[in-house]
């Protein structure tokens, strides 16, 4: 499966290249395409930025030169000895260096059972499980830029709205002090309007302040401390169909997180391999030459011993290899119940959205800015009272912010949803 450790190298970051160009959100790289101005961000250029620059995956380029390393030290094959024995160097009767014997040795071992690629098997699917990991943290990564992103561009959503809110209140205002100079308004209601627009502009600050605070985070995906961008660009009303629960379902085989069991359990096989092949007994041999130096002769001589029982004493390991596959299934298991509770949830969730989303943009919001209009046309009539206008006003921008956040929760599911089966929902 793998030949030197760089070739290993070289194939692995396309894979998760192409996992990233997969999840990308369909709704927000579609509406990048159009024109851009260089201080704005897309989702795209967002995530771009963080698969470059993010501090944690490198942590995966150094664990693949470690496997490169240990790769190196499994292939080896077991080492040579060079060995030297005297005998009758010293001792009682005529022994002494003239009566001698030298013997110098070679020897190594003859590894049996295949030992040898088992150990380089487990190194080679622990290549493909690092590689697995490294999918899982980029869609984790991809999962978190997609989440702020659409977080703070709710926020910048937000205060659009504010500083319409702020221009409404002005002239509400500038209305009720000209009635009241009119002395068609108590002063009460000047007071009001005066306090009213404080508050939108109080709002419209706290909204401006979290919005910095938010692509700042946004930032620090990549690295940066601070955002070098002034806007994010994207269309937070736009969502896609998504298909029945049971179909996205079916695509969870696809997420990294369950890729990454997978590969595990092949790390397991190959501990199993590597356990039962320790069963079999090497074979330690000697070969060499021996000089008495009585007679200057020289002799050749040889040896080869096995160990017994090797099986016997290799059981514990074999039951413990055998238990750690084993448990690697449960894992899985327990992993697919866990991603399908939260598909589940999140899949309902956005529906319930949807639904919510759709009343409020056909009925609530327009019935309210009719009522508004309504309201302060009644006002500067004399029919409502100030009081009844401002609630007016509330109640539409209540409404305003209601359906951004139902909006925000749609897409937050979506992505939710996307991060679960490894593909945009309009693939699936």
């Amino acid at each position: 499966m793998f030949g030197e450790p760089g070739d290993a190298q070289q194939k692995r970051p396309k894979q998760s290249w192409l996992l990233c160009s997969a999840v990308v959100l369909v709704w927000l790289v579609t509406s990048s395409a159009h024109a851009q101005t260089d201080d704005q961000l897309s989702l795209g250029e967002a995530i771009s930025h963080a698969i470059a620059r993010n501090p944690d995956l490198p942590i995966f380029d150094l664990r693949i030169r470690a496997l490169d390393g240990r790769r190196m030290t499994a292939s080896q094959l077991p080492a040579y000895e060079l060995g030297l024995e005297t005998e009758g160097i010293a001792g009682s009767g005529d022994q002494g260096v003239d009566t001698a014997e030298y013997t110098l040795s070679l020897s190594s071992i003859l590894e049996m059972g295949g030992k040898r690629q088992a150990r380089i098997g487990i190194v080679d699917a622990e290549y493909d499980l690092v590689e697995a990991e490294r999918r899982a943290d980029i869609l984790d990564l991809l999962g978190r830029v997609t989440q702020t992103f659409i977080s703070t561009l709710a926020i910048q959503e937000k205060i659009r709205v504010a500083a319409e809110a702020v221009d409404i209140a002005e002239t509400a205002y500038e209305t009720v002090k000209r009635r009241a100079q009119q002395g068609a308004a108590p002063e009460a209601d000047v007071l009001r309007a005066k306090a009213a627009l404080a508050e939108a502009r109080i709002e419209l600050a706290n909204l401006t302040t979290n919005y910095q605070v938010q692509k700042a985070n946004l930032a620090a995906n990549w690295g940066e401390m601070s955002a070098n961008y002034s806007r994010l660009h994207g269309d937070l009303f736009r969502f896609e169909a998504t298909a029945s629960f049971d179909n996205l379902f079916e695509r969870i085989a696809n997420n990294p997180n369950i890729e990454v069991f997978a590969n595990e359990q092949r790390v397991r096989e190959a501990e199993v391999q590597l356990a039962e092949s320790l069963a079999d007994s090497d074979i330690r041999w000697a070969i060499g030459a021996r000089r008495p130096e009585a007679t200057n002769d020289f002799a050749v001589v040889a040896s080869a011993s096995i160990p017994l029982f090797s099986g016997k004493r290799n059981r514990g390991q074999l039951r413990s290899a055998l238990a750690a596959q084993e448990e690697v299934l449960y894992r899985k298991d327990n992993a697919l119940l866990r991603l399908r509770a939260r598909l589940f949830e999140a899949y309902q969730t956005r529906q319930q959205y949807l639904e919510a989303f759709r009343a409020m943009n056909k009925q609530i919001i327009p019935d309210l800015t009719e009522a508004l209009r309504l309201t302060r046309e009644g006002y500067e009539r004399g029919r409502y009272s100030y009081l009844e206008w401002n609630a007016a006003q509330a109640d539409l921008l209540s409404a305003r912010h209601s359906l951004i956040e139902t909006a925000s929760s749609i897409l937050l599911n979506q992505a939710l949803i996307e991060q679960l089966t490894g593909q945009p929902l309009e693939a699936q």
